[in-house]
C-alpha cells in the first residue's frame, strides 16, 4: 500500500482537470484492499481510471482511494446447458480494454462490442457499461464487493446488482456508498459475435469487412470496426490518442441518451419540427427503451438540434470536432470550465426542445447547488 499526501488528481483523470487530494491511498492488491477497507474509519472517494469524472478545482480534503489490483482468471463450464461457455474473473484494477482484447483473441464473445471504452474493471457493473448494442449486463454473472456497513467480502449474484440503462443498485439503489466493487465475473461464450443489434455497427461491418472466414475473425473484425468508429468521434481515450489528438481529452460521452414516454418524445420530434431543425419528412431518432411505452432519445442529436454544434465553444473547454457528445480540455481547463459549457448546453436543450440531459460522468468536490447535477457523495464506512 502507498500513501501520497496532496496529490494532484488532474494527471489521474482523462478529462485532465482537477485539484489535489488530501491523501491518496494506492491499493496494489485485492488483501491490500480487503484490510485497508475493513479499517478505514472516515469518508473517502473511490477513484479508477479516472475517465468517469469531473473534479473539483478547490480538490477533495477526503480521502482517495485507488483500487489497483490486477488479476484475469479464465474457467471452462462443464455440463450440457454451459457448454461453450467460459467464466472469466477479473479483479477491479484492470484495465477494461486490454480485458477485451483479451476475451477477442480467445475466441470468446459477449463484450467485443465494449472495445476502446477507457477505465477499469471495477466501474463496470456500477455504471452498467454499454456501447454498439452490448452492455456488461449481458454478461456479468457475479460481483465480488467489500460491504462497508457489514464490515465483509460478499458475492453478488446478477440478479442483486439490479441492472438498468447505464444504472444498477451500485449507482443509486441500496448499495450506493456501501459497496466497494472488488473483482467481477463475466459468462462468456465461445464462437462468433452475435447480430450487431446497432445500426451504425451493422452497417459499418457490412461495407467495411462482409463475411469472415471464422468466428475469430469474426470477433477480430467487429472489435476493429468498434475502435475505427470510436476513433472517428473522438472517444478513444489513450496517452497516445491524447498526445495527437486534442479531441480525446475528454471524460468520453458527458451526457445520458434521455428515456422519455412515448409522448414526449412526440412532444420533442413536434417541438424540433417548429424550431426548423426538423424537416417535414425527416424522423427524429428514437429507440426502444425496454420498458413500455419509453422511448431512448439521441442526446448527441438533441445537443446539435438544440444549436450547439461540432467544436463549439471558445477557450479551454469546448464540443469535440467529432462529437457532440464530448466535451473536451484543449489546454489548461477547469473543472469550472467544464460545469459551466456542460450547463450551458444542459439548459440550452431543456429550453429548446423541452428535454432536461444528465450528465454522466461523477462530479466530485462540487458544491450542490453547482446548477449542473448533484455531486457524488463520499463513502461513509459503516453507513
Amino acid at each position: 500500500m502507498k500513501v501520497v499526501h496532496d496529490a494532484a488528481l488532474a494527471p489521474r483523470t482523462s478529462l485532465g482537470v482537477g485539484g489535489s487530494a488530501r491523501r491518496l491511498v494506492l491499493l496494489e492488491t485485492l488483501d491490500e484492499a480487503e484490510h485497508e477497507l475493513a479499517r478505514i474509519d472516515e469518508p473517502f472517494y473511490l477513484l479508477g481510471g479516472g475517465s468517469n469524472v469531473v473534479i473539483a478545482d478547490e480538490g477533495l480534503f477526503e480521502t482517495v482511494l485507488s483500487l489497483q489490483a490486477r488479476g484475469l482468471a479464465f474457467r471452462e463450464l462443464g455440463g450440457d446447458a454451459t457448454r461453450g461457455e467460459v467464466e472469466l474473473t477479473a479483479a477491479a484494477g484492470e484495465p477494461w480494454d486490454a480485458l477485451v482484447a483479451a476475451c477477442v483473441e480467445r475466441g470468446l464473445g459477449g463484450l467485443e462490442c465494449l472495445s476502446g471504452i477507457p477505465g477499469l474493471v471495477g466501474a463496470t457493473p456500477i455504471q452498467n457499461v454499454g456501447a454498439y448494442g452490448q452492455e456488461v449486463a449481458d454478461c456479468v454473472s457475479g460481483v465480488r464487493i467489500f460491504d462497508l456497513r457489514a464490515r465483509e467480502v460478499r458475492e453478488l449474484a446478477r440478479a442483486e446488482c439490479r441492472f438498468a440503462y447505464r444504472d444498477s443498485d451500485f449507482k443509486s439503489g441500496t448499495l450506493r456508498g456501501r459497496a466497494v466493487v472488488l473483482a467481477v465475473r463475466y459468462r462468456l461464450r465461445r464462437g462468433a459475435p452475435a447480430a450487431p443489434r446497432y445500426g451504425e455497427l451493422s452497417r459499418a461491418l457490412e461495407r467495411d469487412v462482409g463475411a469472415a472466414a471464422s468466428d475469430g475473425d469474426k470477433l477480430r473484425a467487429t472489435r476493429q470496426t468498434v475502435l475505427a468508429l470510436r476513433a472517428a468521434k473522438g472517444m478513444l481515450i489513450a496517452d497516445d490518442a491524447r498526445a495527437r489528438d486534442g479531441d480525446s481529452r475528454s471524460a468520453g460521452s458527458f451526457f445520458l441518451n434521455p428515456v422519455v414516454s412515448c409522448a414526449e418524445a412526440d412532444a420533442v420530434q413536434a417541438r424540433a419540427r417548429a424550431l426548423g431543425a426538423l424537416g417535414a419528412d425527416e424522423a427524429m431518432p428514437r429507440f426502444g427503451a425496454g420498458r413500455d411505452g419509453h422511448d431512448k432519445l439521441a442526446a448527441a442529436w438533441l445537443i446539435e438540434r438544440a444549436g450547439f454544434h461540432k467544436g463549439y465553444g471558445e477557450g479551454a473547454v469546448g464540443l469535440s470536432s467529432k462529437h457532440t457528445l464530448a466535451l473536451i480540455n484543449r489546454g489548461g481547463a477547469r473543472g469550472a470550465d467544464v460545469v459551466a459549457l456542460a450547463l450551458e448546453i444542459q439548459r440550452g436543450v431543456e429550453q429548446r426542445l423541452g428535454v432536461r440531459l444528465h450528465p454522466e460522468p461523477q462530479l466530485l468536490g462540487f458544491a450542490p447547488d453547482n446548477g449542473l447535477a448533484a455531486p457524488a457523495t463520499p463513502m461513509l464506512p459503516g453507513s
